[in-house]
Formats: C-alpha cells, structure tokens, sequence
C-alpha cells in the first residue's frame, strides 16, 4: 500500500498465476503486450471458477428452483455492469501529464480517489486474501477427509463407522509453511496450468456426478421455496447466508485491471476487456447454473454445503476430484498470500534497513538443489501466518458460512464501490445528477444485500459454533 499510485513489481498479485510469467514485469512493462479477447476471457474464467462453485448448489437449495438461479443471474448482470465501468478506469484521458495507465485496482484508487482510499482498498485488499487463506485451509481440508471417506465407505458400506480425524488441516498446514519458504512458487510457470486444469476438472466431475445423478433418481429433487424450515426467521438467515456464498463465486475484479494490463492497443484496451467480460461472464454463468441446477436437482432438501461431499461412488472418480481441489488450493493459497508476505517484508526492509534479522540472507547448500537463500524475518513470518491462517479454520471450520462471509465482504467494497466512485471522478459526473443518483443508488442497493450476506454468515457460525 505504501507507494500504492507507484506500481511496484515486486508485488505480484494475482495475474502472477494466470500469466504464467516468471517475471511479473513483463505484465506491467507495456512492451511486448500480446493479450487478445480470448487470452483475456481465458484469464477471467480461471480466475473466476474455483472452490466457491462447490457451494452454490446449496445457495441454490436454500432459496429454490426460481430465486436461486434469478440470484445467480442478477449478481452475474451486476459483476459485468460493475466491471464495465471498471475498465473504463484502466486510461485516464485527462492527467495533465498525459494519459496515465493504472495497472491494477489499487493505482486506480490511488489516482482518482485519492491516498488515503489507496490504503483502505489496500487494506481491504489484503484482508480478503488472508480470508481466502483460511477459507482454502477449511475446504482443502474437507476434500482430503472425503477422500478418507469414500475409500471407506467403498470397503465397508455406506452404513459402515468410518474413522474421522480433523489432523488434515495440519498436514495442509505444514504443507503452506514449506511450499511459502520455496522462492518464487506463485510465479512458477506450470502453476497457472495445473490450477487450471485443476479447477476445471473438479467443477466438471461435480457437475457429471451431479447429471448422473438425476438420472439414476428418474426425477428431479426440490421445491419452489427451497428447503423447508423450523421458522420463517431461520429460513430468512439462510436466504441471507446464501447470497453471501453466491457473491463469492463472482470475485476477480481485484485482478480486472491487471488481465487489462496485458492487452495489445489497437482497439483500445477498455473495449478488448469489455467484451472478455461479457463472454468469461455469460460462459461462467452458464457453468454455474448447471453445477448449482444439477446438484440441487439431484439432492433436493438434503444437498450439502460441499457438492463433492455428497457423492461416494464411484469412489476413484470422487477421490480424484477432492484430490484436483487439494492440489489447486496447494497453489491458490500462495497466489492469494504471497502480495501479503512481499508488502510486510518490503515494510520492515524500510522500517529497519539495518536489521539483521529482518535484512540478512543465510545460503543453505541442500544436495541436488539449488542452494536456499533463507532469511529468519521472512521464516517467522511466514510461518506465523501459516499457523494463523490454520488456527482460525481450526476454530471455525464452516465452508459456507466463512465463504459467505468473504463473499459479502468483498462483493459491495471491492466489486462495487471502487469502481462506481472511480467512475464518477473520471467522467466528472456532478453530484445529485441523474446519473449520479443511479450509480450512487445502484452501489446502495448492493452495500445492502452484502450487510444482509455478511450478517446471514455471522449467524450462521455462531449457530453453528454455539450447536
């Protein structure tokens, strides 16, 4: 956040994966752009699908066959209409040292709204990819115990006692403290196409699991009003909870700008992103109506948080699915961690520039490999925020209610308020206008369906902490 108007290329965010690039200057250097329609779209619809696709069949139980899907749409219209104005923010015509470029949302807030918005987007910013840390550690976590589940099940029986342990946390735990200390691991090439081969195969799999499903059931599971309550106040949390959930299956305008970055000019860059947008987004849409559809026909009132967590048969294929979103999350979480490590590191570099600790490198030669360049500060760190990030999953293991909760969190600030208020700054639209009415009234309108996400998550958890 310091320097936020100053792009600063140690500091990759998220396009480090999806560019595929060792060197993120390559992305912010504006030489050799080669970026079309296609490889934008590409990017978005990775970034795009991930572990909240497994959540939405459940949104969509909770709300029922016509106000689940119509949910789903509507944040769809809202996410394009929010990120059509957000590309427009990529040039500003009118610096008066020329047009200034804004490399990602961050710059953006820094140059038309001003410092102090530049550290409350980055502030928020960094927040929600810690949130995404604790919520990879809880459903990575939850895959490898349904991994030990379906084997069991598939020796013994359904009916059968199957052993449980809550150790696997642990283990993915451990797993982050090490991958975290392997220089430059969310640049790595091969990461951008495993995590996507990855998301797609296990959204694919839930998505036939699904299909399969209904067919063997010859019918088709559910209910207008979604799935039947104690009480009207229980089911209104739960309509709530589920809008939160949807919200986070829709979360890359943090990465917008930067996926523009990468475009050629000509034509200009807003409108090669505009029509990315629209195509990534009805494509996505599409991909989630299926999953969410075919997994609440197939489970009706009883379809799980997790839809992977309601097949066990054919085991191999249930077992390779959780192990796709395991391996994904392996690399997802230090996509989402490591802009936190470098800004902290580069903090206390300037901080205490004459601290050892914080400043000096050790060599470890290791057999084979390269040597390691270990340094205690960044050691420490990181694997203090490792452990935290895993304690508070630990604490509140609850997939839908913590994704709810990132999702209301995100959507209204990240998604909506940035990019409405920059978009008034840049087009000079004077206050009380009609225009400025509308978009004020349109970011309203969504500040409060993510209060009712974010308290419908709240109280899910408590509920679910106090049972």
């Amino acid at each position: 956040m310091a320097g936020g108007i100053e792009h600063n290329p140690e500091t990759p965010l998220l396009l480090a994966t999806f560019s595929g690039s060792s060197d993120s200057n390559v992305v912010y250097s504006g030489i050799g752009k080669k970026g079309t329609i296609w490889t934008a779209g590409a990017h978005i619809i990775t970034g795009v699908i991930g572990a909240g696709v497994l959540s939405l069949s459940w949104s969509i139980a909770q709300l029922g066959w016509i106000a689940g899907p119509l949910a789903i749409i509507l944040f769809a219209v809202v996410t394009l209409f929010a990120t059509t104005i957000l590309c427009d923010c990529y040039k500003s015509p009118d610096s008066l040292l020329g047009p200034t470029t804004n490399h990602s949302l961050l710059e953006a807030a820094g140059f038309y709204l001003g410092k102090k918005w530049t550290w409350l987007c980055g502030l928020l910013q960094y927040v929600s990819f810690y949130g995404t840390g604790i919520a990879y550690v809880i459903t990575s976590a939850t895959s490898m115990r349904e991994i030990q589940r379906s084997n069991c099940y598939h020796k013994g029986g359904e009916k059968v006692v199957c052993q449980r342990t809550n150790n696997f946390m642990l283990i993915f735990g451990i797993i982050q403290i090490v991958t975290s200390q392997i220089p430059n691991f969310h640049n790595m090439a091969w990461l951008s196409v495993v995590a996507a081969l990855m998301s797609f195969c296990y959204s694919f799999i839930g998505l036939g699991l699904g299909f399969s499903k209904v067919i063997d059931n010859r019918g088709i599971k559910g209910s207008i009003v979604g799935v039947p309550t104690k009480s009207a106040a229980q089911k209104i949390w739960l309509v709530f909870q589920a809008l939160g959930d949807i919200a986070f299956a829709y979360p890359y305008s943090i990465i917008l700008l930067e996926i523009q970055d990468t475009l050629k000019s000509p034509p200009p860059e807003n409108q090669t992103m505009k029509k990315a947008s629209i195509n990534a987004i009805v494509i996505t849409t599409f991909f989630y109506l299926c999953c969410s559809c075919f997994g609440y026909a197939a489970f009706g009132n009883d379809t799980p948080g997790n839809l992977l967590t309601g097949f066990y048969e054919p085991f191999w294929l249930v077992d390779f699915a959780n192990a796709c979103i395991v391996l994904h999350l392996v690399g997802g979480y230090q996509v989402y961690s490591q802009p936190v490590f470098a800004f902290v590191e580069k903090w206390a570099t300037q901080k205490y520039p004459q601290n050892r600790f914080i400043n000096k490198f050790y060599a470890i030669k290791l057999p084979v490999l390269p040597a390691l360049q270990l340094n205690l500060f960044r050691l420490c760190f990181r694997t203090l925020y490792v452990i935290s990030t895993t304690a508070i999953a630990m604490a509140f293991p609850y997939f839908n209610q913590v994704l709810g909760i990132l999702g209301a969190l995100n959507f209204w600030p990240m998604t909506i308020y940035f990019p409405v208020e920059m978009y008034i700054v840049q087009r000079k639209i004077g206050a009380w206008t009609r225009k400025w009415i509308l978009l004020e009234g349109f970011s309203m309108v969504c500040l409060i369906v993510s209060l009712l996400g974010l308290i419908g998550s709240i109280e899910g958890i408590v509920k679910a902490k106090l049972a």
